[in-house]
C-alpha cells in the first residue's frame, strides 16, 4: 500500500510540470472550440456580399431574342396603296409576323447612394453575425470553469482519503501490534482495517472520476490537462464589456444603418444605355413596308427614374426599425438588470464562503485533538476502535468541508469575473 500511495505521489509530481493554470484552459478551449472557424467564414461571406454589390457600378449586360405574330401591323389606307401600285410602286406594309435579336447595355451614373448603403448594410450584418458567434463562444470559458474547479476539488478529495488512508494505516498498524501483544481486541483491529479499506475503495472512485473529468477538460481545451493550478482568490476591480452588449450595438447600428438605405431610396436614379438589335422590322418603318428583310439598329441615351413609391411606405419603415432598436434597448437593459442580480448573489456566495472558511481552520485543530485524544484512549483500553474511527472520519469531515468552502469561493470568484466580463 505504501508503494502505491509513493507511486501515486511521484505521478502527482510529474505532472506538476505540465500544471495549467485555469486563464490557459481558457484560451485553449476557445481556440479549440469547433465555433472559432465561424468568425473566418463570416468575414469571408461579408466580403463576397460586399464584392457583389458593388458590381452593381459595372455596366449591366443582357440580351434577348423575340418573335411574335400579331394580329394587325402599321400599313397605309387602301387609297394610298393604288395609288403607289398605279406608279408602280408595291408597297407591301409591315409583316404580321415580326423578329428581333437585341443587347442591352445599362451603365448606372447616379444612385441615390443606394450601392454604398447597401454595402454598408452587408458590413453591419457581418458584424452582428460576428458578435452573436462570439456570445456563443463566450459561454465555452463558464463550461471550463465548471470542470476545472471540478478538477480541483477531485484532487483535494483524494489528498484527503491519501491522508485519512495513511492515518487509518498507522492506527491499524498500531492495533495490530497491540493484538499480538494481547492488550487489544481482534475486532478493534478488524473494525479500523475494514475502515481502512472502505477508504481505499473510496479512493479508487474518486481516482476514476478525477482522470474522466481530466479527460473531458482536455478533450474541451485541446491540451492535456494533467495538473490543475488552485487560482488566486483575487477578485475583480472593474467589469468589460460584456459580448451581449456588443451583440446588442452591433444591431442598432445596423438599424441605422438600414434607414439611411431609406433615404437613399427616395432619391432618383441616373443610367445611360445603349441598345443594339438585329431583326425585323427596323426603326425605318417605309422601308421595311416596302421590303420584309432584315436590317441592324440601335440607340444610345440617358435615362433619370425617380420611384415615389417609396413615399408611401417611409414612415411605416423608419416606424419599424425604430422599434428594432428600442427592442434592442429593452434588452439591453434586461441584460443589465440580470447582470446586477447576479453580482449581487455572487459577491454575496464569495463572503458566505469567507465566513465559513474563518472557522474551518478552528473546527479542523478541534476535531484533530480529539482525534489524538481517541487515541490515547485507544492505547489505554477506554474507549473501542469504532470510537476512534468515528472521530477520525470526524476530523477528516471538517477537512473535507474546508476544502470545499474554498473551491466553491474560487468557483464563485471566477463565476463573477464571468458576469463582469473580467
Amino acid at each position: 500500500m505504501r508503494k502505491t500511495l509513493s507511486l501515486l505521489l511521484l505521478a502527482v509530481g510529474l505532472a506538476g510540470t505540465r500544471a495549467q493554470t485555469l486563464d490557459q484552459c481558457q484560451q485553449a478551449a476557445e481556440k479549440n472550440y469547433p465555433l472559432i472557424r465561424q468568425f473566418d467564414l463570416i468575414r469571408q461571406t461579408t466580403d463576397l456580399n460586399v464584392k457583389n454589390i458593388s458590381k452593381a457600378w459595372l455596366p449591366q449586360v443582357s440580351a434577348s431574342a423575340q418573335a411574335t405574330l400579331q394580329s394587325d401591323v402599321t400599313a397605309f389606307p387602301e387609297q394610298v396603296q393604288t395609288l403607289y401600285r398605279q406608279v408602280g410602286i408595291d408597297m407591301k406594309g409591315l409583316g404580321k409576323d415580326q423578329y428581333r435579336l437585341g443587347i442591352n447595355l445599362t451603365q448606372a451614373i447616379y444612385d441615390g447612394g443606394a450601392v454604398r448603403n447597401q454595402k454598408n448594410i452587408a458590413k453591419r450584418a457581418g458584424e452582428v453575425e460576428e458578435a452573436q458567434t462570439e456570445v456563443t463562444l463566450y459561454a465555452v470559458r463558464q463550461r471550463v470553469n465548471e470542470m476545472y474547479f471540478a478538477l480541483l476539488l477531485l484532487d483535494e478529495q483524494i489528498r484527503l482519503q491519501s491522508d485519512l488512508q495513511e492515518l487509518l494505516q498507522s492506527n491499524e498498524d498500531k492495533l495490530s501490534a497491540m493484538f499480538k501483544r494481547g492488550t487489544a481486541a481482534e475486532s478493534d483491529f478488524l473494525s479500523v482495517k475494514a475502515e481502512r479499506l472502505n477508504v481505499a475503495q473510496g479512493l479508487t472512485d474518486l481516482q476514476a472520476r478525477r482522470a474522466t473529468t481530466a479527460r473531458m477538460l482536455s478533450t474541451f481545451c485541446g491540451i492535456d490537462v494533467t495538473s490543475p493550478v488552485k487560482p488566486a482568490a483575487t477578485m475583480p476591480v472593474e467589469a468589460g464589456l460584456r459580448p451581449e452588449l456588443r451583440l446588442i450595438d452591433s444591431q442598432i447600428r445596423l438599424a441605422d444603418t438600414q434607414e439611411k438605405a431609406l433615404r437613399s431610396a427616395l432619391l432618383p436614379r441616373l443610367d445611360a444605355f445603349a441598345q443594339g438589335f438585329y431583326g425585323y422590322p427596323g426603326y425605318n418603318l417605309f422601308e421595311d413596308m416596302m421590303s420584309r428583310r432584315w436590317s441592324t439598329g440601335g440607340m444610345i441615351g440617358a435615362r433619370i427614374s425617380w420611384n415615389i413609391g417609396a413615399l408611401y411606405t417611409l414612415k411605416n419603415d423608419k416606424a419599424k426599425l425604430q422599434l428594432v432598436r428600442q427592442s434592442a434597448e429593452n434588452s439591453r437593459d434586461v441584460f443589465l438588470w440580470n447582470n446586477n442580480l447576479q453580482q449581487i448573489q455572487q459577491n454575496e456566495d464569495i463572503l458566505r464562503y469567507r465566513r465559513l472558511m474563518d472557522d474551518d481552520e478552528d473546527i479542523i485543530a478541534l476535531r484533530a485533538s480529539v482525534r489524538k485524544a481517541a487515541e490515547s484512549k485507544l492505547q489505554h483500553g477506554i474507549i473501542d476502535a469504532p470510537d476512534l474511527v468515528r472521530e477520525i472520519n470526524a476530523e477528516n469531515a471538517a477537512r473535507l468541508q474546508q476544502s470545499i468552502h474554498e473551491i466553491e469561493m474560487l468557483k464563485e470568484i471566477y463565476k463573477l469575473k464571468y458576469t463582469l466580463n473580467k
